[in-house]
């Protein structure tokens, strides 16, 4: 009996220690910062490709300057411009340079509008003068100016701009939100053309939302908002003619949207891409504006949607790249001039990912892909949820791989392509930033890595991240499972899925952990199981699989995921009675949608942020995947959880920000109104004049608490 006292207090004694410096991941250390990455400046390569520039400030935040970099050896080499009384120039929080790299353009007092958008007040600095010239004390959106810097002359390119009516060279809300760009102008390479675009906003209904702010009184701030089927902006392109002081229109028939204006290599040739309203058939058009005559180049179709991407290349004689689903996957391929394909320089059953670009002296083209088939964790992994990177001749030929590793890999080119800065990271790895040779990927330097992080995160309970699929129907869909450290098979726990599920998008995923991960963790170490399944109409697993949602948003996703939590149910170590889902924005669509159409398998669901009907929703995004509520009613009404709100049985949490401007508030009102009128019991919450993110100050320590005592108490 001593013997045995003795080894019991010699374990006590020695494991005391070692569980102590285990400690559970707390909310208050998610958002406090505790797990950050270090990470890269983002850097600007310069004309030369051997050096590049970064942004710095100092500590008290006062002073910014633009520091030049060697890339082979990394040595700052000299800084570039620096603000401060002696040139006139205040701080400045972004830079860009003039194509010769003699002038450059600095923003200041910058403030956001929405999620690209900003205003602010601008200077140009000569480099070669030392002269710099405050553009304008006005920050202005709705007009077109030319200032021109010899002369010293302003001139209005634009007479008609006005809030909510008439906008020029800057996109409305929903181009902005959906294709993705605010500059809608852009100069010829004799900059003595300009090309904008024209947004004629009257008839776009607008939408207004009470900014409660510190005042006494709420204010209303009213901006256009087209929801599905209604009136868009009406969009026309114009050019400005420097020397003749003329802008003509360009006539392009019934174009719908104008989602790209691009130069080619010609200054009086100029590419667009137009699209219907359903999105389903996109010309790239050629205009020539010496004669302002404009011709076809290529045209694509789908029977749901053609995507929108910034991967048009235009080579030195002008033939072009483009990426295309045409054969099933998403592929690079070569055209001719006059827009005939010469050759498809990619092609297998996967998607290109990424599109880096062409170099002309190797005459290569550099892509990214998911790579192949592993064995990870001891389950084979897709390569759907990897990235890796390689180079290939523009006659498809002498395919290279310039990255390696299991996980994701993305790629920063220097302008010359001679090298690039590789970003890899895995669920073991937190993000390395390496230097590399571009023509065999070779490495140079390693640059940055992270890992005080995980020496840090040895302190902590974890647990992996272990990937497999699940069989749903015909399909094997992609699914990654936290267990508790001290998993017990034979015990039972709740499960806690995630997802967010919208069209081409990937949630399982071979990459380092964000903040949602440690959340994950935070409840895993506390006895749940956290899941998450990209089920059909996610990308990267080819068009048939990610377009079959078209005109049904929120069926087979719901039944994917309603599948997949009965199989999960089914394993010995799973609760089948304390099952659970969440997600945010779409996933909150689809967390909705499963509680009420899934009661019988969910007992709890959160929905952050969720469009509750796609009738409230833009007309660019809703229309591409539903075509207009006019033409698809039951494709609106019949999978939105407004429609189902008498069939929750279980614990529902719902939440938005009261000044979301891309997924409305009306949203969680006119489902909490369902839900009231149908007698069910529910939590909400509104977090006063924050947007889509629900972030600031406190704002999402307070909101994760929210959650977590919600799941605590319900699963």
């Amino acid at each position: 009996m001593k013997r045995l006292q003795c080894l019991i207090c010699l374990w006590i004694i020695l494991g005391t220690p070692l569980w102590a410096q285990q400690q559970n991941i707390t909310l208050e250390a998610i958002w406090g910062g505790e797990f950050q990455t270090e990470g890269m400046d983002v850097l600007r390569s310069m004309n030369d490709g051997k050096h590049y520039t970064v942004l710095n400030t100092d500590s008290e935040g006062e002073r910014s300057s633009i520091d030049k970099f060697e890339y082979e050896t990394q040595q700052k080499v000299g800084t570039i411009l620096a603000s401060g009384a002696e040139n006139g120039i205040p701080r400045f929080t972004s830079y860009s340079f003039s194509a010769d790299e003699s002038k450059v353009l600095l923003a200041t007092e910058v403030e956001p509008i929405y999620r690209r958008s900003r205003l602010g007040i601008y200077y140009v600095y000569d480099l070669q003068s030392g002269a710099a010239t405050k553009i304008s004390s006005n920050k202005i959106q709705e007009h077109l100016y030319v200032l021109e810097l010899a002369a010293g002359r302003l001139s209005k390119v634009t007479e008609d701009g006005k809030w909510n009516a008439i906008i020029n060279g800057v996109t409305d809300w929903v181009y902005e939100e959906e294709f993705a760009f605010v500059r809608a102008f852009q100069w010829n390479s004799s900059g003595d053309k300009l090309a904008f675009l024209r947004f004629d906003e009257r008839e776009v209904p607008e939408f207004s939302m009470d900014v409660y702010g510190q005042g006494l009184y709420p204010s209303p701030y009213e901006f256009k908002y087209p929801k599905a089927g209604e009136a868009n902006a009406e969009v026309s392109l114009h050019i400005h003619d420097l020397q003749k002081g003329s802008t003509q229109e360009v006539a392009l028939g019934d174009a719908y949207y104008i989602p790209r204006i691009k130069w080619m290599n010609h200054p009086d040739h100029l590419s667009i891409q137009t699209l219907n309203r359903h999105q389903n058939h996109l010309i790239l058009n050629k205009l020539d504006a010496s004669t302002m005559r404009v011709s076809t180049l290529l045209e694509e179709t789908d029977a749901a949607y053609v995507d929108v991407t910034d991967n048009l290349t235009f080579l030195p004689d002008d033939r072009f790249i483009w990426t295309s689903e045409k054969d099933g996957y998403n592929h690079i391929y070569l055209h001719a001039t006059d827009g005939q394909e010469q050759y498809q320089l990619t092609s297998g059953p996967w998607e290109v990912t990424d599109y880096y670009g062409y170099d002309p002296g190797s005459k290569r083209i550099f892509y990214q892909y998911p790579g192949s088939k592993l064995i990870f964790y001891n389950s084979t992994e897709q390569g759907s949820i990897n990235r890796v990177f390689y180079s290939v001749s523009d006659k498809g030929k002498r395919k290279r791989r310039l990255s390696m590793g299991s996980g994701t890999n993305r790629a920063s080119f220097s302008a010359d392509f001679s090298y690039f800065i590789n970003t890899f990271s895995n669920v073991e790895t937190p993000p390395v930033y390496t230097l590399h040779g571009a023509s065999e990927g070779e490495l140079v330097k390693e640059l940055k890595h992270n890992r005080e992080l995980l020496e840090k995160l040895k302190g902590y309970t974890l647990a992996p991240k272990e990937f497999s699929t699940i069989r749903v129907g015909e399909h094997d869909l992609n699914m990654w499972m936290i267990k508790p450290a001290d998993f017990d098979p034979s015990k039972k726990y709740p499960l806690f899925m995630f997802q967010y599920s919208g069209p081409g998008s990937q949630q399982v995923a071979n990459r380092w952990h964000g903040a949602n991960d440690y959340w994950h963790q935070m409840l895993a170490s506390e006895g749940y199981i956290v899941a998450c399944v990209d089920g059909r109409g996610t990308g990267l697993k080819g068009r048939e699989f990610k377009k079959v949602t078209q005109l049904e948003l929120g069926k087979y996703e719901v039944e994917d995921q309603i599948a997949a939590a009965r199989q999960l149910s089914d394993l010995p170590y799973i609760d089948a009675e304390r099952t659970g889902i969440w997600g945010w924005s779409y996933g909150g669509f689809m967390s909705s949608n499963c509680i009420l159409k899934g009661n019988d398998v969910f007992e709890m669901a959160i929905a952050v942020a969720p469009v509750t009907s796609w009738r409230f929703y833009d007309t660019i995004y809703t229309e591409r995947y539903m075509h207009t509520p006019q033409e698809n009613a039951g494709g609106y009404d019949d999978n939105s959880p407004l429609n189902f709100a008498d069939r929750l049985k279980g614990k529902y949490l719902l939440v938005h920000g009261s000044a979301d401007d891309n997924v409305h508030v009306q949203n969680t009102m006119r489902m909490i109104e369902a839900l009231v009128q149908a007698n069910k019991p529910f939590e909400w919450a509104v977090y006063p004049d924050r947007n889509h993110g629900i972030y600031g100050g406190n704002t999402r320590l307070h909101l994760y608490t929210k959650m977590t005592r919600f799941v605590k108490e319900n699963l």
